[in-house]
């Protein structure tokens, strides 16, 4: 039995390997960068937070002031709420949570790195009027989720950067 399990285990492991599967790794991110200065629009909100988070994760130093750090720019940091379905009495259903970054890179001197870039996220959640504070809950939650997703998307393009 135990050489059965062995074996399925072996063969089940060498499956993923031949398709090419394998964990993601950090991303390797540019010399250029390990110093970087962030302009973000809401420089409090979610995002600014979990994107300078992932930088420090990275080993960048995120600065405030240093002249010969590079600058990360976010001049696009919105969240929209929009209505995704309505019920056959007139009331909303669904929701669609729709989050937007753009972002460029320059170079301490002003260059541009890498160019302006868009990156979106959406999510589709039911309401409930019933149910308020869970809605509530739900949205708050799949802000934070959405945050850290596209922080997550801006450090891996960033780590392409160079390539």
């Amino acid at each position: 039995m135990k050489l059965i399990r062995l074996i399925c285990l072996l063969v089940f492991a060498s499956m993923i390997n031949a398709c090419g599967f394998h964990l993601q790794s950090k991303p390797e991110l540019p010399l250029e960068i390990q110093q970087v200065k962030l302009e973000v629009q809401g420089p409090y909100s979610q995002f600014a937070r979990r994107l300078e988070a992932h930088l420090e994760q990275n080993g960048v130093n995120v600065v405030t002031t240093r002249p010969e750090a590079a600058i990360l720019e976010v001049p696009v940091n919105a969240t929209r709420k929009e209505i995704q379905s309505i019920g056959d009495n007139a009331r909303v259903r669904e929701f669609l949570l729709r989050h937007t970054v753009e972002f460029r890179l320059l170079a301490s001197d002003g260059t541009e790195l890498v160019p302006l870039q868009t990156v979106e996220q959406t999510r589709v959640y039911s309401f409930n009027e019933q149910d308020i504070l869970s809605a509530e809950r739900e949205d708050e939650f799949l802000r934070k989720d959405l945050a850290d997703s596209l922080a997550r998307m801006v450090v891996r393009r960033l780590g392409t950067y160079g390539k």
